[in-house]
């Protein structure tokens, strides 16, 4: 009864256009115009540059079309969450909520949060993240310094925008829908326009062969002495690993559209053909941004671009200074859609969650717009509070390693449903299964192990945020009886 209830609540308002829409949506946000430059001070040449892009989208197409059989199978809200309960059992679908609350979409809506208004700045300077509104004194660090919290505009610019696109979301999906669908188009084509106008107009044969001529060199820039230094051995790889930081959150969100399965229309076919047709598209995309950047920009500017907007030092090789506003406005346009899609998303797996009677039980009502509208502010209150806590590059360490971690788990759930539901009605299956999902987790499985290596001062939070679920799962379970299974 629970479950016609739960299918019944959502109005199927959304075809295959507005998932994919969703999917480019929340895709492309800030990454493709900022972390190039990290990348380029990471790995040093264009050939390694561009090779981090190229591995980066077959992964995340590889992990797409894998979805698609899950998707297909558990055509309902809550997407990866039901997956993995499905897969495994309770405890880990909701290590996972907990940890996509806590953590994982929360914590992207706040770094998309924090790039609008890295980019509000480049448009109006007293926005920035160097204009501090307020203080308070917390300590001293080791050296005896004193340590401040503070409160900048650009904190208060990246908050206000998330309880804007709340507060739409929560007005109904058609709205949402329609503000996702309409942004989605306008970056898709303003982001073809500066490829396009950097080939033809900015693109230089000098800087595009002198940035090839030594393409596979590999050095790292030193920011404090502004040198580039040879590098190789674990010292590559660990800049590898941090450059795939970067790239695959420029890539992820791209699972948001199987979270409102229970809103698109036929979603054992669209859901699947969504999450191909986006991360295709996408993944096209940012290779041939990053194309365009070598052919117009010197190594040695991306990666020192002022405050990592490659794409703004793109526009003014291409167009000069005027062009330098246009790529800011379509970059705030292009962070405030993708946000639009991971606030929608978010809400319905905690929406699922409090069905199971495993978050808030106040999640689990739709308001007179069919829409999870508490937990769409819960979220907003949370993303809102992470959004003071870190900067960009902090927030994508403590992310990407939880988000890697659950999708791996997610792929090889495919294995143990081949075996738990032999019988199963698939309408879609795993392309190259079992090939290509085993060759995506043993890539994701590397990533993470080098990264808990390399990053564990901001990497260890995240795992231990998710680790900390446990005790509060069994405390919960004992308050809350297993009665509620939608199953």
């Amino acid at each position: 009864m629970e479950k016609e209830n739960q299918d019944g609540s959502f109005k199927r308002e959304l075809g295959l256009l507005d998932g994919t829409m969703l999917v480019v949506g929340s895709m492309i946000g800030s990454g493709i115009f900022i972390v190039s430059a990290d990348i380029t001070r990471q790995v040093g040449s264009a050939g390694w540059l561009t090779l981090i892009w190229v591995i980066t989208g077959l992964v995340t197409v590889i992990a797409a079309v894998s979805y698609g059989e899950l998707s297909a199978m558990f055509p309902k809200a809550g997407g990866q969450y039901v997956y993995l309960k499905e897969s495994y059992n309770k405890l880990i679908a909701f290590l996972y909520g907990w940890s996509f609350f806590a953590v994982i979409q929360t914590g992207t809506i706040a770094a998309v949060g924090v790039a609008f208004s890295k980019f509000a700045a480049y448009l109006y300077e007293p926005l920035s993240e160097t204009n501090i509104l307020w203080q308070l004194k917390i300590g001293t660090d080791a050296a005896g310094a004193p340590e401040f919290f503070s409160l900048s505009a650009a904190q208060i610019v990246s908050i206000l925008t998330i309880i804007l696109l709340s507060y739409i979301n929560s007005r109904g999906v058609k709205d949402s829908k329609t503000l996702q669908t309409f942004l989605t188009i306008i970056k898709i084509l303003s982001l073809f326009g500066l490829i396009i106008f950097g080939f033809t107009l900015g693109a230089k044969s000098e800087i595009w062969n002198a940035n090839w001529a030594d393409a596979w060199s590999t050095r790292s820039f030193n920011v404090e002495s502004g040198s580039w230094m040879t590098v190789g051995g674990s010292v590559l790889f660990a800049a590898v690993s941090a450059s795939l930081v970067g790239s695959l959150f420029s890539s992820d969100a791209w699972n948001g559209v199987t979270f409102i399965a229970g809103e698109i229309k036929k979603p054992e076919r669209n859901v699947g053909l969504s999450l191909f047709l986006g991360t295709f598209i996408v993944s096209v995309i940012y290779i041939l941004a990053n194309l365009m950047y070598i052919a117009v920009i010197p190594l040695n500017d991306i990666a020192t671009a002022k405050s990592d907007r490659v794409a703004v030092v793109a526009a003014q090789h291409i167009f000069g200074n005027a062009g330098t506003i246009i790529i800011a406005v379509m970059i705030m346009i292009s962070t405030f859609a993708c946000n639009n899609g991971l606030i929608m998303a978010g809400a319905r797996v905690y929406y699922t969650m409090a069905k199971d009677g495993l978050f808030f039980k106040k999640a689990a009502n739709l308001n007179k717009a069919s829409v999870p509208a508490w937990a769409l502010w819960i979220q907003c209150f949370w993303a809102s509070a992470l959004c003071l806590t870190g900067k960009y590059g902090a927030l994508l360490d403590f992310v990407m390693i939880i988000v890697m971690i659950f999708y791996i788990l997610t792929i090889v759930g495919i294995f143990i449903l081949r075996k738990k539901m032999p019988n199963a009605v698939r309408p879609y299956k795993a392309f190259g299964y079992p090939i290509l999902p085993l060759l995506y987790i043993i890539f994701a499985t590397i990533f993470c192990v080098s990264l808990l290596i390399t990053r564990i001062s901001t990497c260890g939070w995240g795992v231990v945020i998710m680790l900390a679920g446990i005790p509060v799962y069994y405390l919960t379970k004992q308050k809350e009886p297993d009665t509620a299974n939608t199953n």
